[in-house]
């Protein structure tokens, strides 16, 4: 059996979010943000910043984030979840239990943002399916998409 190559798993950059949080409802409106408070639903809402779950009462932002801007026709962008305060999942072979908890799309792409590959897969084995696709050496990075909302989870690279 072959071994698992090794991999990187990353959220996103917080940096990037943080201005919204200090905004009016009405000016994260205008940016296609609303302001969540999280109940208690299990799993919690996924932050694609710390790539943890919210616990009932945190505060989280429901935005609009293009997490795919290639020029090709993969060009992707969907609702997100990131809580304040958090900082960026950024971790070698490691998946953290966000991912573990849900049913992920796995896709694969190459240089110029060209689908070379997919597959679904149960977050307690995404492992095989990183080494699968990555095996192709035309694939540059893969994205995470949780599959039943199709919401971006997580980006991958070789480490």
């Amino acid at each position: 059996m072959n071994a698992i190559p090794h991999f990187r798993i990353i959220g996103l950059p917080a940096e990037q979010f943080a201005p919204l949080f200090t905004m009016s409802e009405a000016e994260l409106a205008a940016n296609g943000a609303v302001r969540r408070i999280a109940d208690d639903r299990v799993p919690g809402y996924p932050c694609r910043i710390s790539l943890t779950d919210s616990r009932p009462g945190d505060t989280l932002l429901l935005v609009n984030y293009e997490h795919h801007a290639v020029d090709s026709p993969y060009r992707m962008r969907f609702a997100i979840y990131v809580r304040e305060g958090e900082t960026r999942f950024d971790a070698v072979n490691h998946v953290p239990e966000q991912l573990r908890l849900r049913t992920l799309a796995v896709r694969g792409f190459d240089a110029a943002g060209m689908m070379r590959g997919w597959a679904l897969v149960d977050g307690r084995e995404v492992e095989s399916e990183i080494a699968r696709l990555l095996a192709d050496a035309e694939t540059a990075y893969l994205h995470l998409h949780f599959a039943a909302p199709g919401c971006y989870a997580a980006r991958v690279e070789r480490a």
